[in-house]
């Protein structure tokens, strides 16, 4: 009988110190804003390691690292490095340090600026993500900063540019627009009616082929509804409109 209990305490403390080793391990394990464990394999996979005191713990790598392990030879190793797929939005606050890229190649041709470039492209050799295709683009992009959210995205140079440039001719005709010495507004055609449109150092206009003076002769028509239009203001005694007359309006954006 005393057999007996003795084996029924022993199997107690079997059980209680099975329990608390267990209790011991999962609390070791369990933190708040916990990471689930990674089951893809070997690339970017997890690694089992046992500390000092016999836990079982794992280590992983996530959200732009890229963890390689070496099992070909009789020492396996876990290589950890820079490079892989953003999982997570990331952003890296500076405060006030210097965050730099060192070792860049320096564009010597600018004529190999892209013309072909679009959205979400893998460079040439690279694994394209979900929504994204291998890169057939040619040339290179300039990475600007969105300051709504932050983002890194690229733009094409000759979008970051943007030049836009045009010109209308108008011809004094006597009826549309009169000869005489009364100043008229001229459409310039630039299409928006977005103020301010014209910028009057950006707008050049000529009469028969002659320069015109900015502000002394023409000006950005700034009223109600001619957003579009340059104004011109003959000068007494100087000039005047004459039917016949040819006028030149060249602007840039």
């Amino acid at each position: 009988m005393k057999k007996q209990v003795r084996r029924q305490w022993v199997n107690i403390a079997c059980l209680l110190f099975a329990c608390f080793s267990t209790v011991t391990v999962a609390n070791a394990q369990t933190t708040s804003g916990d990471i689930t464990k990674n089951t893809s394999g070997v690339l970017n996979g997890t690694v089992k390691v046992v500390d000092s005191k016999g836990t079982v713990k794992y280590l992983q790598a996530k959200n732009g690292i890229t963890t390689l392990t070496n099992t070909t030879t009789d020492a396996t190793t876990t290589t950890w490095q820079l490079g892989g797929v953003l999982t997570d939005n990331t952003y890296i606050d500076v405060s006030g340090k210097t965050f730099s890229l060192d070792g860049l190649s320096l564009v010597t041709n600018v004529s190999t600026a892209s013309t072909n470039a679009a959205d979400k492209t893998v460079h040439t050799g690279g694994t394209a993500g979900t929504g994204e295709t291998v890169s057939a683009e040619t040339g290179w992009t300039v990475l600007i900063r969105d300051e709504a959210t932050g983002a890194i995205e690229k733009i094409k140079l000759s979008d970051l540019l943007n030049v836009v440039a045009g010109h209308s001719t108008f011809n004094i005709d006597g009826t549309t627009y009169t000869a005489g010495t009364s100043a008229i507004s001229f459409d310039a055609g630039y299409g928006t009616t977005t103020t301010p449109v014209l910028n009057v150092n950006k707008v050049s206009v000529y009469r028969n082929g002659a320069k015109l003076l900015v502000t002394t002769d023409y000006i950005v028509d700034a009223s109600t509804g001619k957003e579009n239009f340059v104004k011109l203001t003959p000068v007494t005694n100087d000039w005047q409109f004459y039917v016949g007359d040819v006028i030149e309006v060249h602007w840039v954006k």
